[in-house]
């Protein structure tokens, strides 16, 4: 498939900082490499938000047709291969059950795709639920544990990725108000801020 960049980030497993009964197979599988394959250099001026990014797909680079799958370019008109098959955005949640289930280690099987860091964040986000398998009972905290693996990923690729001190310290001020959001909408008094180290 003819593309412009492709990274291999470094995503190695990240600590459990929420309560250990939130999953129930807490890092069922080592992260430990996250192929990130771009049109061209990274958007990274794009402001990331806590809306879900349109265009993120995660590549299917080997047969995995028990994944919910739609062809890519329905959303990442970049991808210049007609025929590649993506992980379908609406079904991370069922590919996180189904690659736990299953014992497939997700590096072996997807690749994110991203163009701006919008969607890289996100990404990031998701690679994290793969690795962590929870009933997703206690949503404030799950989403935690995989913000604060995202923002980890972030900062430890920030040199390969072209990202400035300030750029992350913004994108962290986005999960920590996200995170903020959730545990109210669960009326939890919890201040996620330190899970996420120093700003």
């Amino acid at each position: 498939m003819p593309i412009a960049g492709r990274i291999f980030l470094d995503v190695p497993p990240e600590p459990c900082v929420v309560p250990a009964r939130v999953f129930d197979a807490f890092g069922w599988c080592e992260s430990d490499v996250l192929e990130l394959v771009t049109p061209g250099a990274l958007d990274v001026s794009r402001e990331v938000t806590a809306d879900n990014p349109p265009g993120l797909v995660f590549l299917m680079h080997a047969a995995c047709t028990f994944l919910p799958r739609e062809l890519a370019r329905l959303h990442a008109g970049w991808i210049e291969d007609e025929a590649a098959w993506s992980l379908a955005p609406w079904a991370i949640d069922e590919a996180t059950d189904l690659l736990h289930e299953r014992g497939v280690r997700p590096r072996d099987v997807l690749a994110v795709a991203c163009e701006n860091l919008h969607q890289l964040v996100w990404g990031l986000h998701d690679w994290a639920h793969f690795h962590n398998h929870g009933p997703f009972v206690e949503r404030a905290w799950t989403e935690l544990q995989c913000d604060v693996a995202a923002l980890s990923w972030l900062a430890r690729n920030r040199g390969a990725l072209g990202l400035g001190v300030e750029t992350l310290g913004a994108v962290q001020r986005t999960l920590v108000a996200a995170s903020r959001r959730r545990f109210a909408d669960e009326a939890l008094d919890v201040d996620p801020a330190p899970y996420f180290g120093p700003t």
